[in-house]
């Protein structure tokens, strides 16, 4: 009989030390994923994207989308030098989207094409990006928009501020904390930030 209640005994203890160590292990994560998210809105609040999509998939079209894009980054140079933050990028953008339309037209022109253009400053939902040197975490965020004709077709995104796809930005494509450059720059993020999509999908859904 002893012998029987040291067994229930030393069961229960497991299942409490289990239970025990699932309840910190829950209180870890949701700390963990509460910081991390928290990192991820600075750097959705310290970015401003470029869009660009094409009028079709036509193989002429994604040319065209291409060099359309090459154009506007050639122009973004020099107006986002300077920005001081993400605020100061928006404004710029804002005041020149009459001298980045004409850019659009122009190089449309140039290359024979008849389609219509739209230029402007939107906010809109983009999941995870894998650059080359750099992950951004799935969200809206504030974006320039380049409409080509139907703009039907697939798309091309990047960053204007901090200007990580503008041509000869060098150091100044940075973000404004160490945090926040190490967060896009981690090796494996793309993890991390797939387990932030899905979350913020589930509580997405949950709020509907």
């Amino acid at each position: 009989m002893f012998a029987h209640f040291h067994v229930r005994l030393s069961r229960r203890s497991v299942l409490e030390v289990s239970a025990g160590l699932g309840l910190l292990l829950a209180v870890v994560l949701t700390c963990w994923m509460s910081s991390f998210c928290a990192l991820a809105d600075e750097v959705r609040a310290n970015t401003l994207r470029l869009h660009v999509q094409a009028n079709s998939d036509s193989e002429a079209d994604q040319a065209l989308k291409l060099t359309v894009r090459d154009a506007v980054l050639e122009e973004a140079a020099a107006l986002f030098a300077g920005a001081k933050d993400e605020a100061d990028a928006r404004r710029i953008a804002e005041e020149s989207l009459p001298q980045l339309q004409a850019c659009v037209e122009r190089t449309l022109k140039e290359e024979g094409s008849s389609l219509s253009a739209r230029v402007y400053l939107t906010e809109m939902y983009f999941d995870t990006t894998c650059y080359e040197d750099f992950t951004l975490p799935a969200g809206v965020y504030d974006a320039l928009r380049v409409e080509l004709g139907a703009h039907a077709g697939r798309n091309w995104f990047c960053v204007l501020y901090p200007g990580l796809c503008l041509p000869a930005a060098g150091e100044a494509a940075v973000y404004p904390t160490e945090a926040q450059q190490d967060l896009v720059e981690a090796p494996r993020v793309e993890v991390r930030f797939a387990a932030l999509e899905w979350l913020e999908h589930l509580t997405g859904e949950a709020g509907n």
